[in-house]
């Protein structure tokens, strides 16, 4: 099943000047980058994004952290996106992901593991549009059954 979801580069990718490594890992699987853009989040846009872990010992810090420097953010597409990024993006913690996963190669922490991507198609249509506009996304519609067209209808 095609699917659309996000990708977000973190603060460490984009300071350690590794994002073309990570957009590359991300062709070589077959993802289609539909949208991109980099961004600095303010401390109050990165609060918001991660307010689903608002009440977890680590809001505060990765609202910080994810506001600390500019990030991309783009809008993936492919068959089985979310499944697919996740499994290429590797566990959360580097240390305990697979060998040849984004984060093993690239992450440095817990919370700097260069990568943050949609974790169900729900998380995935309330994230895509917190980047990217009704306007843009309209833009990209191929077709009237794209399964964008569920994000700008709200």
């Amino acid at each position: 099943m095609q699917e659309h979801t996000l990708c977000i580069i973190k603060p460490d990718a984009i300071s350690r000047n590794i994002s073309g490594h990570i957009i590359s890992m991300l062709e070589e699987h077959e993802f289609k980058i539909l949208a991109f853009k980099m961004i600095k989040l303010t401390p109050a846009d990165a609060k918001a994004f991660y307010f689903v872990h608002k009440d977890k010992p680590f809001y505060e810090s990765l609202s910080d952290y994810m506001s600390s420097t500019a990030i991309i953010a783009m809008l993936l597409f492919k068959d089985n996106a979310i499944k697919d990024l996740r499994t290429l993006m590797g566990a959360t913690n580097p240390r305990d992901a697979l060998e040849g996963t984004i984060r093993k190669r690239y992450g440095i922490s817990l919370e700097q593991n260069s990568i943050h991507g949609s974790d169900s198609s729900e998380s995935a249509n309330i994230e895509i549009p917190f980047f990217f506009s009704r306007y843009e996304i309209s833009h990209l519609l191929l077709a009237p059954e794209s399964s964008l067209n569920a994000l700008i209808k709200t």
